[in-house]
């Protein structure tokens, strides 16, 4: 088992092994997501100033959310580990995503970061994570096999806010195209999370930031941390999490920059406020929404 094996354990999580909440009070966890690292568009400025700036937040957890590497090779997961390593977290959650499972590469990630299924318990919270990807495709899967793992998760969570982490979008993202790599078994997924009344997901995969609210659980896309690869005007950015008393608040952080409130809720009232109207003119430009009798 590699350097972070013994953190990713594919089990139930146990009640004596809680993890606890910041000093004041409050847990954050960043979210950073397709990393790319052997990418033509890979910039490595981007990545240590990433890494930096989620070393200042002192964070409680740190995700990483798939596509560590460009085309899942030995040399690119060796890189992709020696950043993550550089990240002053005990609580690392990593996850593969669709090109960290090309070539085999899965076999690397095994190696070096353990298991592909995980839990992380918290005083107020849960969070799962699992692998989406399939060997040498773009289309992900969760699979009903695994459904019993999560559902036990998350069921006996009690009042926890409860966190699903995944690579591939549950559902479609805007300006992104024509959308044709949702989870195949998207709708039993979200039946799934739904059922155990998960709070928030996370996810990455097609670089472009984005949230949406289903039922009472909001989805939150990352961007891509570190590469060039981005649609429209977005820029590259990861997520910060914030949970204090049962209130979620959601930034998008751009690496050298200022960071932005996206969504802010919270668990036991259900009352919300979500902010994209910046990312909507940054994807579809200024004029998108408005009439004709506009332009």
């Amino acid at each position: 088992m590699g350097r972070f094996g013994a953190r990713f354990g594919y089990k139930t999580p146990a009640k004596e092994g809680t993890l606890t909440m910041t000093t004041d009070g409050r847990l954050t966890i960043c979210q950073i997501s397709d990393i790319h690292c052997g990418s033509a568009y890979f910039v490595p400025d981007l990545l240590e100033r990433s890494i930096l700036e989620i070393n200042d937040y002192d964070p409680t957890a740190v995700v990483v959310s798939g596509d560590l590497t460009d085309a899942g090779y030995r040399q690119e997961y060796e890189q992709a580990a020696e950043y993550v390593r550089r990240l002053h977290c005990e609580n690392l959650m990593v996850i593969p995503g669709n090109h960290d499972s090309r070539n085999v590469g899965y076999i690397h990630f095994e190696r070096l970061f353990g298991e592909r299924y995980s839990v992380i318990e918290f005083d107020e919270a849960i969070m799962v994570g699992v692998d989406s990807s399939e060997p040498d495709l773009n289309d992900g899967r969760v699979g009903r096999e695994h459904y019993g793992f999560i559902r036990s998760c998350l069921e006996n969570a009690g009042d926890k806010l409860k966190i699903f982490v995944v690579h591939h979008h549950l559902i479609p993202i805007p300006g992104t195209g024509r959308e044709r790599n949702i989870i195949f078994d998207a709708g039993d997924v979200l039946e799934l999370l739904a059922d155990v009344n998960v709070d928030l997901v996370l996810s990455g995969h097609k670089h472009v930031p984005y949230s949406w609210r289903v039922e009472n659980m909001f989805i939150v896309n990352a961007g891509t941390a570190s590469t060039t690869r981005l649609r429209g005007n977005t820029r590259p950015c990861y997520n910060v999490i914030e949970i204090e008393n049962g209130r979620v608040r959601v930034f998008r952080k751009y690496p050298f920059k200022e960071r932005e409130l996206t969504v802010d809720f919270d668990a036991q009232t259900r009352e919300y406020s979500r902010f994209e109207e910046r990312i909507d003119s940054e994807i579809h430009g200024p004029q998108y929404g408005s009439s004709l009798n506009d332009r």
